[in-house]
């Protein structure tokens, strides 16, 4: 199975790649573990990625797409892959259509795991860690015995800046404005599964795997 995942930040896409890769046992490629691997084992085109990183500039779609191309080609990959922050734009789709056709395959699904923004809001913005032992809770699905205080260790919680409501809402309008096309793109070719991820992380899972078992007949 040839999967691309995709969602929003906060909508638990994380999670459900975990359990995917658990059941299904198709290899998660991010697009950063593809840059890593690529410039740890030097690569031509990891060198090339690593120069443009090195400056702190964004590496360019052909070094990318040839970094994919190069990792989609492994043997780990032959009876499948999950692909996760990869492509991020309508240009970058109709590429790996095409890395795709070159290696004789095609996508089965896009699935995006689809939450409302306020929701994804609530979510991202609730979060708050202790200063003393870092342990992680949040205000409606992890709160602390008492308010602003750790129940581990009794340090003071407290919100980090890039969880602040500004710098979320900034961060999902960036992202929403980047998806949009990308998700009108698979709709039209008929590749896109619209998951519900407002639901329990084991139901979200329960209709994905609904959806994947039907590859298997």
């Amino acid at each position: 199975m040839n999967l691309v995942l995709m969602g929003l930040p906060g909508a638990g896409k994380g999670t459900q790649a975990e359990k995917i890769v658990e059941k299904y046992g198709v290899p998660h490629i991010s697009t950063g573990d593809m840059f890593r691997a690529a410039m740890k084992d030097e690569t031509e085109l990891g060198l090339k990625a690593k120069s443009f990183m090195d400056k702190g500039e964004l590496v360019p779609d052909e070094v990318t797409i040839g970094i994919v191309h190069e990792r989609l080609s492994q043997s780990d990959c032959a009876q499948g892959f999950l692909l996760d922050g990869f492509p991020r734009t309508v240009a970058q789709a109709e590429a790996l259509e095409d890395i795709l056709a070159n290696l004789n395959r095609q996508i089965d699904y896009v699935i995006n795991v689809d939450v409302d923004k306020d929701i994804l809001m609530a979510r991202l913005t609730g979060r708050r860690i202790c200063k003393s032992c870092g342990a992680t809770y949040h205000l409606e699905f992890n709160p602390p015995s008492q308010e602003d205080k750790c129940d581990r260790c009794g340090g003071e919680l407290y919100q980090r800046a890039d969880d602040n409501a500004e710098t979320v809402q900034n961060r999902l309008d960036v992202n929403l404005k980047q998806t949009e096309p990308l998700l009108a793109f698979y709709n039209e070719k008929g590749y896109l599964k619209n998951i519900n991820g407002q639901q329990d992380i084991n139901v979200v899972f329960e209709d994905i795997d609904w959806l994947l078992e039907g590859l298997r007949k």
